[in-house]
């Protein structure tokens, strides 16, 4: 049976960067992971380009966590996006920044990321165990004392860190096999639920796939409680799907839905989209009946059809009560009105989201009020840390979610290195 100062259940961007961290802090480190590879969940981030983290200010990055942002204060003044950034490129890996703020290697090799992080682990003499599942965290005299693998073999150490993930994305792993580890030292697990996650929409025309496969572009895209109230609205691009809705700002968006249904106990959100997210109604209308002037015998179906996504004019006229054949010159005034209101706001009526497995980002986790914030240790059981998605905290695609793995990573690792050497002493 060795012993080990720190061991590291789960290798994937927040358990390899408590590695480097706890080895570079003095302690001799075991990492673990069931898998055969690691680092994979990281590997195919960024659609496989690796988006490492965000180079927006502490505030805003703080604003783009919904899921508890506010708990990493304390793990970026030890570990922030800019240490992220001095870290990679001090190895190597040159990086480039891209809209809103989104960090890649120039490589845009998400590999090169991978490779990079578990080279550095080996250089710093870190023990490596992959195909090794956990079976338990062993815990004695009210402390974390080692863990028991699943093959009966069992390794001591003073400090054990959880980074064992989520339940989002399980084919590279997250399958959330910390959770039962941590309500065995007594930690609270607050409800699991998707985020970061396609829409689900039971509208006819979805179902009939009538804008299957339509992009739109710079649009807004909001949430509606019963009572009428905008709760959230993000600006960006999606995509109509044969189930409902994807793309960047309808992931953004995911998350709420979930909360106006918890809170209203509704079966069905209202959700909305602007097509003109720039321009007021009153603008709007204006600049479309000036187009129509332009060319006042033209069916306004074919006149408007450069300027409003072709494929939704028929929904939209639709939906205004607006006969697409008609032209300037008999343009109904209801009906016309009606239409620049229904241009900005295409309401979708939506029923859920697909599944925790099929979300990017788990949302829930290891209760943080269990969880010292400054070193990521169990405020319940001494010697046992946590960091990443086994964290009650979720971001925001682009970049959020890495930075709050790798910060919590590196926290985590410094306070388990530093513990060990205190209790040397």
């Amino acid at each position: 049976m060795k012993e080990y100062d720190v061991i590291v259940v789960g290798g994937g961007s927040a358990g390899l960067m408590a590695c480097i961290a706890a080895a570079k802090n003095g302690a001799s480190v075991l990492l673990l992971d069931k898998g055969s590879k690691l680092g994979r969940k990281l590997g195919i981030s960024g659609g496989g380009r690796c988006n490492v983290t965000n180079a927006k200010e502490t505030e805003e990055l703080i604003a783009h966590i919904p899921g508890n942002g506010r708990f990493l204060y304390s793990a970026f003044q030890h570990f922030n996006n800019r240490d992220i950034m001095s870290f990679f490129e001090g190895l190597g890996i040159a990086l480039k920044e891209e809209d809103n703020g989104r960090m890649f290697p120039v490589s845009d090799k998400a590999a090169s990321v991978v490779n990079t992080l578990v080279g550095e682990v080996r250089r710093l003499g870190v023990q490596i165990k992959t195909d090794t599942p956990v079976a338990k965290v062993l815990y004695d005299h009210g402390q974390a004392s080692g863990i028991k693998l699943e093959s009966g073999a069992t390794y001591r150490s003073s400090s054990v860190i959880l980074a064992t993930g989520g339940k989002s994305v399980p084919h590279t792993g997250s399958t959330g096999d910390g959770y039962p580890w941590a309500q065995a030292a007594g930690h609270t697990i607050t409800e699991l639920y998707p985020t970061e996650v396609p829409i689900v929409s039971r509208e006819s025309w979805i179902a009939a796939k009538e804008l299957q496969g339509l992009s739109l572009r710079d649009v807004e895209l909001s949430v509606w409680n019963p009572k009428g109230k905008k709760i959230i609205g993000h600006r960006g691009d999606m995509i109509f799907t044969h189930f409902g809705l994807s793309g960047p700002i309808a992931l953004r968006c995911s998350q709420f839905i979930r909360q106006v249904k918890n809170k209203f106990k509704v079966n069905e959100v209202e959700m909305a989209v602007d097509l003109f997210p720039d321009m007021p109604p009153h603008e709007l209308e204006r600049i479309l009946r000036e187009k129509l002037a332009e060319e006042p015998k033209k069916a306004i179906k074919n006149v408007l059809k450069g300027t409003v996504p072709e494929r939704m004019l028929p929904l939209l006229m639709n939906r205004a009560e607006l006969d697409g054949d008609a032209t300037f010159a008999h343009l109904p005034k209801q009906q016309w009105s009606t239409f620049v209101d229904v241009l900005k706001k295409f309401v979708i009526h939506v029923t859920g989201t697909k599944s925790i497995e099929e979300a990017f980002v788990t949302g829930g986790g290891v209760n943080l009020k269990e969880i010292n914030p400054k070193t990521m240790e169990s405020k319940l059981m001494p010697g046992l840390f946590f960091c990443g998605e086994i964290l009650d905290i979720h971001g925001y695609t682009g970049g959020y979610n890495i930075t709050a793995a790798f910060s919590t990573g590196y926290t985590a690792g410094m306070h388990a290195a530093q513990m060990t050497h205190l209790s040397d002493n």
